[in-house]
């Protein structure tokens, strides 16, 4: 019996759905944030060293992020727009997902903050892309927590939670409540902090310590995101026995679940081109680097490390600090 969006009648079974919870997704999102924060640490790390600029680890870096956040963007979308028949179960892996396309994008900022301050179109495309990821992370928070907090049947649809009785919440309710409300608060506070940090003009001295303190804690929230969805999902683990999934659908592998991981060999040919010397991209200045190119020799003189957007001028800037 296939979900409806009637909120009375409690299915028999649970359908699967592949599409947000299948083998190839799960592995697409994991894998992404895998190798993103890997790139983040070695830039990083290069960055200390001050060795190289790294520019084919950046380039590599932004390609993924690029796609992780917009598929992150993308599979939450579709989890609200199906609310009315998408139970729980595949809503809280939407959840963690997001949390892994969070992960994805911080890392990035953290690793290529200066690359996006010196382009104000960047900085303000990476700064919607993270305001609607933000938004959509904190409305399905509310479901899960408030699907939590009322004990909602397990094969009812998301939706259904504005609709039915509330139940009491089960004894072990506490810890899932305050993980959640944890949660939706550190979205929160992690966009105003990563707002600001995007947006802040000069390159402090403690700028170093506070990208690998970052990454460490963008780490722990990428493998902890990993774990839950590795133990909790069809494809990988064990789903609870009271969700009752139809059929083996999310351990299939289909063109659709294939055409995610195909996807990943994108930013890797893009990286061969410019290692290969077709495209070039200009080296990273960090640290305030005080030296440029100008018609073919260095000249000592600084380089502008922040682009204002042109559209209201640096004057009325809300970060001119």
């Amino acid at each position: 019996m296939v979900h409806t969006g009637n909120c009375t009648v409690i299915p028999d079974q649970t359908a699967t759905d592949a599409g947000v919870a299948g083998a190839g997704v799960l592995l697409s999102f994991i894998i992404t944030n895998f190798l993103s924060i890997l790139l983040s640490g070695i830039i990083i790390l290069l960055g200390l060293r001050k060795s190289t600029s790294a520019p084919i680890c950046r380039k590599l870096l932004l390609s993924f992020s690029d796609q992780q956040i917009i598929t992150g963007i993308g599979i939450q979308a579709v989890g609200l727009a199906q609310m009315k028949t998408m139970v729980p179960y595949h809503f809280f892996i939407i959840w963690m997902l997001s949390l892994l396309s969070t992960a994805t994008n911080l890392a990035t900022l953290l690793a290529l903050v200066n690359d996006f301050k010196r382009d104000w179109v960047m900085r303000w495309l990476r700064q919607f892309f993270m305001f609607v990821n933000m938004l959509l992370g904190i409305v399905l928070g509310v479901f899960i927590l408030k699907s939590v907090m009322m004990d909602l049947e397990p094969r009812l649809p998301i939706g259904c939670v504005w609709e039915v009785e509330s139940k009491p919440a089960p004894s072990n309710a506490t810890i899932s409540v305050i993980g959640t409300i944890a949660v939706i608060a550190g979205n929160v506070i992690v966009f105003i902090l990563s707002t600001w940090y995007l947006h802040y003009r000069k390159n402090p001295k403690w700028l170093k310590s506070v990208q690998v303190c970052g990454l460490i804690v963008l780490v722990a929230i990428g493998v902890g995101a990993t774990v839950r969805v590795v133990l909790l999902s069809q494809a990988f683990g064990s789903p609870p026995e009271s969700i009752r999934l139809q059929g083996l659908g999310e351990r299939d592998w289909g063109f659709g679940q294939l055409l995610t991981l195909l996807l990943l060999i994108l930013p890797v040919i893009s990286t061969i081109e410019i290692i290969r010397g077709e495209t070039r991209i200009p080296p990273s200045q960090v640290d305030n680097d005080m030296t440029l190119f100008s018609d073919g020799e260095l000249a000592l003189k600084p380089q502008k490390d922040f682009q204002p957007n042109p559209l209201w001028g640096s004057q009325s800037s809300l970060f001119k600090r």
